[in-house]
């Protein structure tokens, strides 16, 4: 695996190491011109005696001490400027290689029990109680934010649809295709609901864990509120989204027809309506809200913003994320050397001119 860079959007900064290469080899002929003007090269060794290297200033003639001058001056723009270049190739983030570190997330489960049952095809929501349950659920999971999510689907008995998960494209492609022809059995049993709800959980505290309910029946037998109470007694809290409306509307059976009350006398056709108190007491009993479909916008996703994000979820080791592995130390430690070579080419005149009067005067001293 080669090297790869972190920021490489700033890779055009190289460019910067022409500055101090242009700039010293334009100083370097501005310096040579400067010579050449004061005096011939043959008598730069006599005026500039500091000039040159170290134990040969004397024995150089002046083309040859212009010749050093100008090998070191070229040495001394290029060191600086790979200089730079070493320290723009640090600060891009260069990387080699990863380590596989454990990523901890914090995780809250949700189970979404939807009724199935024929009476959700009443038209009293438009277009109708399922159709809308689907819409709603669907904002649902636009805005949910990493937590896992079930699927439960149930009439006069529960199903599993989907399991806990954070696939919510699969979650969403189940949910569309969930319906009356599902159910094993007609009516609406609440209770079978909640406890398949509860059975989904896998951990021991409630305070990550709950359960959203849709339906539009009315909990007759009273199961649905038992199961609350075991809801609760786990701490987990059961949300209600109430679909219908009091004045209900007649069941289709499917045929084009409405479904008729066997036990009428006059074979009356069936009016499905939503008894919101019931609803209201498994809500309570539980900790849960209870909302209602009609005339409200996208109640669940004003559900999951009241109760939802505020809950504490629980620490999970979700897996393990590629950690790349820094190596900026190696241009930067290069940048340094480079400089540092740069630094030791610099010249010696300035010192050897302040260091000459101090030496005239100690020997005029008597």
């Amino acid at each position: 695996m080669g090297v790869e860079f972190l920021r490489p959007e700033w890779l055009p900064l190289v460019v910067l190491g022409a500055v101090p290469l242009l700039l010293g080899l334009w100083a370097l002929s501005q310096r040579i011109r400067g010579l050449r003007a004061l005096c011939e090269p043959r008598h730069l060794v006599r005026l500039f005696p500091s000039l040159g290297p170290r134990g040969r200033a004397g024995s150089l003639s002046g083309d040859d001490l212009i010749g050093w001058l100008r090998r070191r001056a070229v040495l001394r723009a290029l060191f600086a400027g790979l200089g730079v270049v070493a320290l723009v190739a640090a600060w891009l983030g260069p990387v080699k290689g990863f380590s596989l570190v454990p990523v901890q997330s914090q995780q809250v489960d949700i189970v979404v029990a939807v009724d199935t049952s024929r009476s959700m095809l009443v038209e009293d929501v438009s277009p109708n109680r399922l159709d809308r349950a689907k819409a709603e659920i669907g904002a649902l999971l636009d805005v949910m934010q990493g937590e896992r999510l079930a699927l439960v689907g149930f009439a006069g008995s529960a199903r599993d649809v989907t399991p806990l998960t954070r696939d919510l494209d699969t979650a969403r492609y189940f949910l569309e295709r969930m319906g009356p022809d599902d159910n094993r059995k007609g009516g609406t049993d609440i209770g079978a609901a909640l406890n398949l709800a509860l059975d989904r959980f896998e951990g021991d505290s409630g305070s990550n864990e709950a359960i959203i309910l849709v339906t539009d029946g009315e909990d007759l037998t009273g199961e649905g509120l038992s199961a609350a109470e075991r809801a609760a007694d786990r701490g987990i809290e059961v949300h209600v989204l109430g679909m219908g409306t009091q004045l209900g509307g007649k069941i289709p059976d499917g045929g084009g027809g409405f479904i008729v009350d066997p036990d009428s006398s006059d074979r009356s056709e069936v009016i499905s309506q939503l008894s919101p108190d019931s609803l209201q007491r498994i809500a309570d009993v539980s900790g849960g809200i209870y909302l209602q479909a009609k005339g409200r916008v996208l109640p669940l996703e004003q559900l999951y913003e009241r109760a939802i994000l505020p809950m504490e979820g629980r620490d999970i080791i979700d897996g393990k994320e590629r950690v790349p592995q820094d190596r900026f130390q190696w241009p930067l430690g290069l940048a340094l050397l480079l400089l540092l070579l740069e630094a030791s080419l610099m010249d010696t005149n300035a010192r050897a001119r302040q260091t000459a009067p101090r030496t005239s005067e100690s020997e005029d001293t008597p």
